[in-house]
């Protein structure tokens, strides 16, 4: 994997952070300078987005997202005008997809992972003396 120094440091500073997850102002602002997305799980049904991206999704028992520079792509069934279909099928050629997973064996205890091709950096996010949540850092150069 293709990661910057700046992606592994944002990755290193959130590393250990306690759940809930609030990432701190100075470090959002860094990622957002240097185009870097931070993506983590909050409750039982997100996954967030800070940095060069802020958004978040509602990933209930896992989803699948489709992102590009601008964000996730809306869910194609939510799409209700012209205009937004046009918009979709624009981006989606150049989108990389996120795959939130609930529970998963790996790490094993956490609430949530993600999978992606995207070149990127874990860190986790630790719960009562236990993994919370195994959170990726990338670039959106990185992206394709």
């Amino acid at each position: 994997m293709q990661t910057n120094a700046t992606t592994q440091s944002i990755a290193q500073k959130l590393h250990g952070m306690e759940y809930p997850l609030y990432v701190p102002k100075e470090i959002a602002a860094e990622a957002k300078a240097a185009g870097i997305v931070i993506v983590y799980g909050a409750s039982d049904d997100l996954m967030e987005f800070e940095g060069a991206i802020r958004d978040e999704v509602g990933a209930w028992e896992g989803a699948k997202v489709l992102l590009d520079a601008k964000g996730p792509l809306p869910d194609w069934e939510n799409i209700e005008s012209e205009e937004q279909s046009a918009d979709y099928h624009e981006r989606k050629p150049h989108a990389r997809e996120i795959e939130a997973i609930w529970c998963p064996s790996d790490p094993d205890g956490a609430s949530w992972a993600y999978k992606t091709e995207i070149p990127h950096v874990t860190f986790d996010v630790w719960e009562d003396g236990g993994i919370y949540c195994r959170g990726i850092v990338f670039s959106l150069a990185d992206m394709g």
